[in-house]
């Protein structure tokens, strides 16, 4: 029987939980806040003490050993009861601590910090929110995120999702001297004939606008001499005159309610499902991340 000293710590034991999750000593260090070194030199202890090798190493690639295939589906419960454990007595105390990664698009972020986080920081001071504003949709579980927000449409099927805000639209906009120099827009296909703003994801495609009505639908991939990836330049070029943008009606509706922008084909721009919390629905759920999300119910109702 080992003495206690040989015993692994529970800094060891999410070290080798975070490498295995990940399969990547880079992905895990990061997530844990440790150098690659540092981590590498915690896991060959954790395979010292246990006299076992959990982990075949490459210089490209991690996996596991059939000891760390078993060693994980062993500890992966153990540990999550353990934390478990640790939020109830926290909870018994009055409690909600701990870190809380969230990733999102900028909107997405942004709706977040008006609404739901200075009353979240004033309600939970013990817990610190880490949020990443990420144009581009990431695996929350491989990035190592709590939880994520995106467009209702954009949330994984595999994943639960709570409603942060109502349904919102996208809509066709430009300035009335562009407007007033350029043919009557009566139907979306009549795009053709127009200057569109056109928009770029952070992946490099380009984004498609579509239209709905009635059972109609249109998907264009508008013709325009200018592509931008930000929805603010996209409304200050259509201030300026250079061609219609197609945008959140959050962005759009301050510049319209001015007389800058003006609305076009409004009819065919269809309300969808708004942002959305979301998070894995095999995992045990933190009760940090339970806390945010009794708070966005709230809200809503």
């Amino acid at each position: 029987m080992k003495s206690p000293i040989d015993s692994p710590t529970l800094k060891d034991l999410h070290a080798f939980m975070a490498v295995a999750e990940h399969r990547s000593f880079r992905r895990a260090a990061e997530l844990l806040g440790v150098t690659r070194s540092s981590l590498s030199h915690t896991l060959r202890g954790l395979e010292s003490k246990l006299s076992t090798r959990l982990l075949h190493r490459t210089t490209r690639s991690v996996s596991l050993t059939e000891a760390g295939e078993q060693f994980l589906a062993r500890l992966d419960p153990l540990l999550g009861d353990l934390s478990q454990l640790l939020e109830d007595v926290a909870g018994a105390q009055g409690r909600t601590m701990g870190t809380l990664r969230i990733n999102g698009s900028e909107p997405a972020i942004r709706l977040l910090l008006k609404t739901l986080v200075p009353k979240f920081l004033v309600r939970y001071p013990d817990v610190q929110l880490d949020l990443i504003a990420q144009g581009e949709l990431v695996d929350i579980v491989e990035k190592g995120f709590d939880a994520g927000i995106r467009l209702g449409d954009a949330v994984p099927k595999d994943m639960v999702a709570v409603r942060l805000g109502p349904d919102i639209r996208f809509l066709a906009v430009a300035s009335p001297n562009y407007l007033a120099a350029h043919p009557v827009l009566k139907t979306p296909d009549e795009l053709v004939k127009h200057q569109c703003i056109r928009q770029r994801f952070p992946s490099g495609k380009r984004y498609r606008w579509e239209f709905t009505k009635q059972g109609q639908e249109f998907v264009l991939d508008v013709p325009g001499a200018l592509t931008l990836d930000h929805h603010q330049l996209m409304m200050e070029a259509a201030t300026a005159g250079v061609g219609i943008a197609y945008v959140m009606e959050e962005y759009a509706r301050p510049y319209i309610d001015r007389g800058d922008l003006v609305a076009v084909l409004e009819s065919w721009c269809p309300y969808i499902p708004g942002l959305h919390l979301y998070f894995p629905n095999n995992r045990h759920v933190p009760g940090n991340l339970r806390a945010l999300i009794d708070m966005a119910r709230e809200e809503i109702q």
